[in-house]
Protein backbone atom coordinates (compact mmCIF):
# COMPACT_ATOMS: atom_id res chain seq x y z
CA UNK A 1 0.00 0.00 0.00
CA UNK A 2 3.07 2.41 0.50
CA UNK A 3 4.37 1.87 -2.35
CA UNK A 4 0.97 2.47 -4.09
CA UNK A 5 0.74 5.65 -2.44
CA UNK A 6 4.53 6.99 -4.25
CA UNK A 7 2.72 5.63 -7.43
CA UNK A 8 -0.26 7.97 -7.26
CA UNK A 9 1.67 10.88 -5.84
CA UNK A 10 4.71 10.30 -8.48
CA UNK A 11 1.39 10.16 -11.59
CA UNK A 12 -0.54 13.54 -9.90
CA UNK A 13 3.21 15.26 -9.74
CA UNK A 14 3.71 14.42 -14.05
CA UNK A 15 0.11 14.99 -15.06
CA UNK A 16 0.33 17.92 -13.44
CA UNK A 17 3.52 19.36 -13.99
CA UNK A 18 4.15 20.51 -10.43
CA UNK A 19 4.67 19.40 -7.20
CA UNK A 20 3.23 21.98 -5.37
CA UNK A 21 -0.26 21.78 -7.31
CA UNK A 22 -0.16 17.85 -6.95
CA UNK A 23 0.85 18.10 -3.24
CA UNK A 24 -2.13 20.93 -3.11
CA UNK A 25 -4.67 18.47 -4.70
CA UNK A 26 -3.41 15.29 -2.54
CA UNK A 27 -3.98 17.33 0.77
CA UNK A 28 0.37 16.67 1.61
CA UNK A 29 2.87 18.50 2.02
CA UNK A 30 5.10 19.73 -1.13
CA UNK A 31 8.07 18.48 0.46
CA UNK A 32 6.77 15.26 0.83
CA UNK A 33 6.09 15.26 -2.77
CA UNK A 34 9.37 15.98 -3.74
CA UNK A 35 10.71 13.47 -1.48
CA UNK A 36 8.59 10.45 -2.54
CA UNK A 37 9.38 10.93 -6.77
CA UNK A 38 13.01 11.41 -5.15
CA UNK A 39 13.06 8.32 -4.00
CA UNK A 40 11.65 6.53 -6.69
CA UNK A 41 14.27 8.09 -8.93
CA UNK A 42 16.79 6.24 -6.47
CA UNK A 43 15.05 3.17 -6.10
CA UNK A 44 15.05 2.87 -10.28
CA UNK A 45 18.24 4.16 -10.88
CA UNK A 46 16.55 6.66 -13.54
CA UNK A 47 15.30 9.73 -13.74
CA UNK A 48 11.61 10.01 -14.20
CA UNK A 49 11.67 13.93 -13.98
CA UNK A 50 13.22 17.52 -15.45
CA UNK A 51 12.64 19.88 -12.73
CA UNK A 52 12.77 23.19 -13.54
CA UNK A 53 12.15 26.73 -11.52
CA UNK A 54 8.51 27.31 -14.15
CA UNK A 55 7.88 23.49 -14.27
CA UNK A 56 8.12 19.65 -14.47
CA UNK A 57 8.09 17.41 -17.44
CA UNK A 58 8.20 13.69 -17.95
CA UNK A 59 11.64 12.17 -18.86
CA UNK A 60 11.08 9.14 -21.73
CA UNK A 61 11.69 7.26 -19.03
CA UNK A 62 9.44 8.71 -16.82
CA UNK A 63 6.63 8.38 -19.62
CA UNK A 64 7.03 4.40 -19.60
CA UNK A 65 6.97 4.51 -15.88
CA UNK A 66 3.91 6.66 -15.65
CA UNK A 67 1.66 4.18 -18.21
CA UNK A 68 2.75 1.17 -16.47
CA UNK A 69 2.35 2.71 -13.21
CA UNK A 70 -1.84 3.66 -14.22
CA UNK A 71 -1.71 -0.05 -15.28
CA UNK A 72 -0.61 -1.13 -11.71
CA UNK A 73 -2.76 1.09 -10.39
CA UNK A 74 -5.98 0.15 -11.97
CA UNK A 75 -4.99 -3.59 -11.61
CA UNK A 76 -4.68 -3.01 -8.01
CA UNK A 77 -8.47 -1.29 -7.75
CA UNK A 78 -10.37 -3.98 -9.80
CA UNK A 79 -8.71 -6.56 -7.23
CA UNK A 80 -9.88 -5.00 -4.53
CA UNK A 81 -12.95 -4.50 -5.94
CA UNK A 82 -13.76 -8.23 -6.68
CA UNK A 83 -15.18 -9.62 -3.87
CA UNK A 84 -17.16 -7.48 -2.38
CA UNK A 85 -20.19 -5.77 -3.08
CA UNK A 86 -20.59 -2.22 -5.26
CA UNK A 87 -21.13 -0.24 -2.46
CA UNK A 88 -18.38 -1.17 -0.43
CA UNK A 89 -15.78 -1.64 -3.73
CA UNK A 90 -15.83 1.71 -4.92
CA UNK A 91 -13.16 4.12 -2.85
CA UNK A 92 -10.72 6.60 -3.37
CA UNK A 93 -10.84 9.96 -5.07
CA UNK A 94 -13.22 10.95 -7.55
CA UNK A 95 -12.25 14.15 -9.39
CA UNK A 96 -15.27 15.68 -12.04
CA UNK A 97 -15.76 18.90 -13.49
CA UNK A 98 -19.19 19.87 -14.42
CA UNK A 99 -21.34 22.77 -16.62
CA UNK A 100 -22.08 24.81 -13.28
CA UNK A 101 -25.37 25.34 -14.23
CA UNK A 102 -26.53 21.23 -15.11
CA UNK A 103 -24.42 20.71 -12.02
CA UNK A 104 -26.79 22.96 -9.82
CA UNK A 105 -29.96 21.94 -11.08
CA UNK A 106 -29.48 18.45 -12.76
CA UNK A 107 -26.51 16.37 -11.23
CA UNK A 108 -25.97 17.83 -7.80
CA UNK A 109 -29.76 17.08 -7.16
CA UNK A 110 -29.44 13.32 -7.68
CA UNK A 111 -25.78 13.06 -6.10
CA UNK A 112 -27.56 11.57 -2.48
CA UNK A 113 -28.00 8.56 -4.24
CA UNK A 114 -25.37 8.15 -5.61
CA UNK A 115 -23.23 8.86 -2.27
CA UNK A 116 -24.95 6.42 -0.49
CA UNK A 117 -24.73 3.90 -3.12
CA UNK A 118 -20.62 4.46 -2.63
CA UNK A 119 -20.11 5.84 0.72
CA UNK A 120 -16.06 5.16 0.66
CA UNK A 121 -15.87 7.22 -2.39
CA UNK A 122 -13.71 10.71 -2.19
CA UNK A 123 -15.53 12.84 -4.60
CA UNK A 124 -14.68 16.42 -5.64
CA UNK A 125 -16.75 18.49 -7.86
CA UNK A 126 -15.65 21.54 -10.13
CA UNK A 127 -18.24 23.19 -11.15
CA UNK A 128 -17.20 25.95 -14.25
CA UNK A 129 -18.36 26.83 -17.48
CA UNK A 130 -14.27 27.21 -18.91
CA UNK A 131 -12.57 24.55 -20.73
CA UNK A 132 -10.72 23.05 -18.04
CA UNK A 133 -7.31 21.16 -18.74
CA UNK A 134 -7.96 17.54 -17.39
CA UNK A 135 -4.13 17.11 -16.94
CA UNK A 136 -2.98 20.41 -15.77
CA UNK A 137 -5.76 20.22 -13.17
CA UNK A 138 -5.66 16.79 -12.21
CA UNK A 139 -9.30 16.10 -13.31
CA UNK A 140 -10.03 12.07 -13.63
CA UNK A 141 -13.46 12.66 -15.73
CA UNK A 142 -15.34 16.36 -17.20
CA UNK A 143 -18.87 16.67 -18.18
CA UNK A 144 -18.45 19.10 -21.92
CA UNK A 145 -21.06 20.61 -23.84
CA UNK A 146 -20.44 21.73 -27.46
CA UNK A 147 -17.05 21.04 -28.99
CA UNK A 148 -14.19 18.96 -27.60
CA UNK A 149 -11.39 20.95 -29.04
CA UNK A 150 -8.52 19.42 -28.12
CA UNK A 151 -8.22 16.00 -30.43
CA UNK A 152 -5.90 14.86 -27.52
CA UNK A 153 -8.39 14.12 -25.43
CA UNK A 154 -11.02 11.10 -25.15
CA UNK A 155 -14.68 11.85 -25.72
CA UNK A 156 -17.46 9.42 -25.06
CA UNK A 157 -20.55 11.14 -26.50
CA UNK A 158 -23.78 10.97 -24.60
CA UNK A 159 -26.22 12.30 -26.81
CA UNK A 160 -27.57 16.03 -27.65
CA UNK A 161 -29.15 18.65 -24.72
CA UNK A 162 -32.55 19.60 -25.91
CA UNK A 163 -32.52 23.85 -26.28
CA UNK A 164 -35.71 25.48 -25.97
CA UNK A 165 -36.92 29.85 -26.33
CA UNK A 166 -38.16 31.07 -23.45
CA UNK A 167 -39.55 34.40 -22.14
CA UNK A 168 -41.14 35.47 -18.77
CA UNK A 169 -44.76 35.89 -18.79
CA UNK A 170 -44.08 39.88 -18.06
CA UNK A 171 -41.92 40.34 -20.86
CA UNK A 172 -44.18 38.90 -22.90
CA UNK A 173 -46.78 40.81 -21.65
CA UNK A 174 -45.21 43.74 -22.86
CA UNK A 175 -43.65 42.71 -26.28
CA UNK A 176 -46.19 40.64 -27.18
CA UNK A 177 -45.55 36.50 -27.96
CA UNK A 178 -43.84 35.82 -31.68
CA UNK A 179 -44.98 32.99 -33.16
CA UNK A 180 -42.73 33.43 -36.41
CA UNK A 181 -39.63 34.96 -36.58
CA UNK A 182 -40.49 38.01 -39.11
CA UNK A 183 -43.05 38.89 -35.90
CA UNK A 184 -39.59 38.57 -33.66
CA UNK A 185 -38.47 41.70 -36.00
CA UNK A 186 -41.82 43.48 -36.12
CA UNK A 187 -42.88 43.19 -32.29
CA UNK A 188 -39.41 44.95 -31.30
CA UNK A 189 -38.51 41.68 -29.34
CA UNK A 190 -34.68 41.84 -27.76
CA UNK A 191 -32.64 39.12 -26.36
CA UNK A 192 -30.18 38.35 -23.87
CA UNK A 193 -26.24 38.17 -25.33
CA UNK A 194 -24.17 35.45 -23.70
CA UNK A 195 -20.86 34.89 -24.58
CA UNK A 196 -17.98 33.78 -22.16
CA UNK A 197 -16.26 36.97 -22.96
CA UNK A 198 -17.51 39.93 -22.63
CA UNK A 199 -17.31 42.06 -25.49
CA UNK A 200 -17.11 39.30 -28.16
CA UNK A 201 -19.36 39.01 -31.10
CA UNK A 202 -23.10 37.94 -30.11
CA UNK A 203 -24.10 34.78 -31.56
CA UNK A 204 -27.71 35.80 -32.27
CA UNK A 205 -30.84 34.14 -32.41
CA UNK A 206 -31.01 30.59 -33.51
CA UNK A 207 -32.90 29.00 -35.55
CA UNK A 208 -33.50 25.37 -37.75
CA UNK A 209 -33.12 26.37 -41.37
CA UNK A 210 -33.12 23.99 -44.04
CA UNK A 211 -30.91 20.80 -42.92
CA UNK A 212 -28.95 23.31 -40.77
CA UNK A 213 -28.99 26.21 -38.54
CA UNK A 214 -28.81 29.85 -39.22
CA UNK A 215 -29.06 32.68 -36.99
CA UNK A 216 -30.93 36.48 -36.67
CA UNK A 217 -29.58 39.27 -35.48
CA UNK A 218 -31.31 40.66 -32.28
CA UNK A 219 -30.84 43.58 -30.95
CA UNK A 220 -30.21 43.13 -26.96
CA UNK A 221 -28.73 45.63 -24.76
CA UNK A 222 -27.22 43.59 -22.16
CA UNK A 223 -24.50 41.18 -22.25
CA UNK A 224 -23.62 38.32 -19.81
CA UNK A 225 -20.80 35.53 -19.25
CA UNK A 226 -22.34 33.64 -16.66
CA UNK A 227 -25.47 30.86 -17.14
CA UNK A 228 -26.81 31.78 -13.50
CA UNK A 229 -27.37 35.74 -14.30
CA UNK A 230 -28.11 34.70 -18.18
CA UNK A 231 -31.45 32.63 -16.75
CA UNK A 232 -31.80 35.35 -13.72
CA UNK A 233 -32.00 38.13 -16.78
CA UNK A 234 -35.24 35.82 -18.29
CA UNK A 235 -36.69 35.60 -15.18
CA UNK A 236 -36.44 39.43 -14.62
CA UNK A 237 -38.16 40.04 -17.77
CA UNK A 238 -35.68 41.84 -19.38
CA UNK A 239 -34.72 39.86 -22.74
CA UNK A 240 -35.49 36.39 -24.48
CA UNK A 241 -33.24 33.89 -24.15
CA UNK A 242 -31.77 30.31 -25.44
CA UNK A 243 -31.36 28.05 -23.08
CA UNK A 244 -30.58 24.12 -22.50
CA UNK A 245 -34.33 22.56 -21.04
CA UNK A 246 -32.63 20.50 -18.22
CA UNK A 247 -31.41 23.85 -17.13
CA UNK A 248 -34.77 25.65 -16.72
CA UNK A 249 -37.27 22.82 -17.00
CA UNK A 250 -38.53 23.42 -13.02
CA UNK A 251 -39.36 27.37 -14.44
CA UNK A 252 -41.09 26.25 -17.88
CA UNK A 253 -43.50 23.67 -14.97
CA UNK A 254 -44.05 26.73 -12.35
CA UNK A 255 -44.66 29.28 -14.96
CA UNK A 256 -42.08 31.32 -14.03
CA UNK A 257 -41.22 31.55 -17.63
CA UNK A 258 -42.80 30.52 -21.13
CA UNK A 259 -41.59 28.28 -23.99
CA UNK A 260 -42.05 30.23 -27.24
CA UNK A 261 -41.26 29.63 -31.14
CA UNK A 262 -41.43 25.37 -30.12
CA UNK A 263 -40.60 24.56 -33.81
CA UNK A 264 -37.84 27.06 -34.24
CA UNK A 265 -35.91 25.62 -31.23
CA UNK A 266 -31.88 26.26 -31.44
CA UNK A 267 -29.55 23.10 -31.95
CA UNK A 268 -28.99 20.99 -29.33
CA UNK A 269 -25.88 20.78 -27.71
CA UNK A 270 -23.26 18.34 -28.10
CA UNK A 271 -22.83 16.27 -24.74
CA UNK A 272 -19.40 14.15 -23.92
CA UNK A 273 -17.53 12.64 -21.19
CA UNK A 274 -13.99 13.26 -21.46
CA UNK A 275 -10.93 11.89 -20.11
CA UNK A 276 -7.29 12.08 -20.73
CA UNK A 277 -6.58 8.53 -21.68
CA UNK A 278 -8.44 5.46 -22.82
CA UNK A 279 -6.71 2.79 -21.15
CA UNK A 280 -6.91 1.68 -17.90
CA UNK A 281 -9.98 3.62 -16.42
CA UNK A 282 -10.29 3.32 -13.23
CA UNK A 283 -13.62 1.56 -12.13
CA UNK A 284 -14.88 4.46 -9.84
CA UNK A 285 -14.34 6.58 -13.09
CA UNK A 286 -15.83 3.88 -15.67
CA UNK A 287 -19.28 3.98 -12.81
CA UNK A 288 -19.10 7.85 -12.58
CA UNK A 289 -19.47 8.07 -16.18
CA UNK A 290 -22.63 5.49 -16.62
CA UNK A 291 -23.94 7.33 -13.58
CA UNK A 292 -23.66 10.83 -15.35
CA UNK A 293 -25.01 9.07 -18.47
CA UNK A 294 -28.26 7.78 -16.90
CA UNK A 295 -29.05 10.70 -14.84
CA UNK A 296 -29.03 13.02 -18.19
CA UNK A 297 -30.93 10.23 -20.08
CA UNK A 298 -34.21 11.85 -20.02
CA UNK A 299 -32.51 15.16 -21.58
CA UNK A 300 -30.68 14.16 -24.21
CA UNK A 301 -31.90 13.55 -27.72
Amino acid sequence: MHNLEHLLIFIRVAEMHSFSRAAESMGIQKGRASTVVRQLEDELGVRLLHRTTRSVQLTEDGRSFQERAREVLTQFDELQSMFAEDGVALRGRLRVDLPTELARTTIVPALPAFMDAYPALELEVSSTDRQVDLVEEGFDCVLRLGPIGDQTLIARPLGRLRMVNVASPAYLARHGTPRSLAELRRQGHCMIHYNQTLGAKPYGWEYPDGDGYATLPLPGALHVNSVQTYEATCLAGIGLIQAALAGIGRHLESGALVEILPKLRPEPLDVSLVVAHRRNLSRRVRIFMKWIEEVLAPYLD
